[in-house]
């Protein structure tokens, strides 16, 4: 089973899924800044959204270029990893109109933690078929900062139940920093695999 198919599927839904991220971002009520600062929220976690959407599709293509093999176990974790995206949008909008409200955060935050979870199964997933010594084993033989942040993800939820809903976002903002700089591990792995083809 040719792995392209998996990416060029992933790259068709993670585009979709952004486009209606914005089509869900309202323009302010007037031609001011005072009008833009009464939806100033929504475009903040649309910004957050959009990062995270664009993080999660550099390391999926990043993971998938170190890869050889792919079977029935990776396309159902990649269709989950999918699942989990394709439900940003709703949940973007969600806690745009009620950005200090308690489920609409928790709601976000399970969002995020789902498709940490799915992407570290996916992973897992890949490990399996292409062996502990494959060049995806010995990534997520020792990944730290996955597990840091699927830890974060449920500090964040724990934080927005009983300190502030808006914890939730916090938190998983600072995580995106984390991720901003792609994982130097895969980079060369995926450089040297570039350059054995």
């Amino acid at each position: 089973m040719p792995k392209t198919r998996i990416e060029a599927f992933t790259d068709a839904v993670i585009a979709i899924v952004m486009t209606i991220l914005v089509l869900e971002l309202h323009e302010p009520d007037g031609s001011t800044w005072r009008a833009f600062a009464g939806v100033e929220h929504q475009f903040i976690i649309y910004l957050i959204s959009f990062v995270s959407l664009a993080i999660y599709w550099n390391n999926h293509h990043h993971l998938f270029n170190i890869v050889k093999k792919v079977d029935g176990w990776v396309l159902w974790a990649n269709n989950l990893f999918i699942l989990m995206m394709t439900l940003f949008p709703f949940a973007t909008a969600w806690i745009g109109d009620y950005p200090v409200e308690l489920a609409p955060q928790l709601l976000y935050g399970l969002v995020i933690f789902g498709t940490d979870l799915a992407y570290y199964l996916l992973g897992y997933a890949l490990v399996r078929v292409n062996g502990k010594n494959s060049e995806v084993g010995k990534l997520f033989a020792h990944y730290p900062k996955m597990k840091i942040t699927l830890v974060m993800n449920i500090a964040a939820l724990l934080a927005g139940w009983l300190i502030h809903p808006v914890s939730v976002l916090v938190v998983n903002a600072l995580m995106l920093v984390m991720w901003f700089i792609p994982e130097k591990k895969i980079e060369e792995l995926s450089h040297f695999n570039e350059r054995k083809g």
